[in-house]
């Protein structure tokens, strides 16, 4: 099951951020007040923000995070996977195609395109990625 994240999953939330940026899958950790302002954002119904935790079994799986924004190239909103993380305990059961899945059912008349980053080592992502559908952007991404 995939439901949007409420307050009383804030503890749980904020534990899996933190595993989260212990991973490979991202470059470097975050500061705790990220986490924290993340999810306060999150419970004030944002626009921009969406969050969503995954359950197997009755149980807490993982959160996926997006946001949106508008882009001319795409030629409307852009939703932006920021953020998909499953337990180890509960990967390798299909719950990163069936999260995907429900983001392009739950966005699909909403958004012109679906862009997500990953780590180039990242190769089980990437794989799933692939098979999901998604091509390689031959952007440079920057930040200040």
């Amino acid at each position: 099951m995939i439901r949007k994240i409420n307050r009383n999953d804030k503890d749980k939330f904020i534990a899996m951020v933190r595993e989260f940026y212990r991973t490979d899958a991202v470059l470097q950790n975050i500061p705790e007040e990220n986490i924290i302002k993340t999810f306060d954002e999150l419970m004030s119904d944002s626009p921009y923000l969406h969050g969503y935790i995954c359950e197997y079994n009755g149980e807490t799986a993982g959160y996926v995070l997006l946001t949106l924004t508008y882009s001319n190239e795409a030629g409307g909103h852009v939703l932006w996977v920021d953020e998909v993380y499953i337990l180890p305990e509960y990967q390798s059961n299909g719950l990163g195609s069936e999260i995907f899945a429900f983001i392009e059912n739950k966005y699909k008349d909403n958004v012109a395109r679906i862009r997500l980053d990953v780590e180039e080592e990242n190769d089980r992502a990437i794989k799933l990625y692939q098979k999901l559908g998604f091509k390689v952007l031959d952007y440079l991404q920057m930040y200040k």
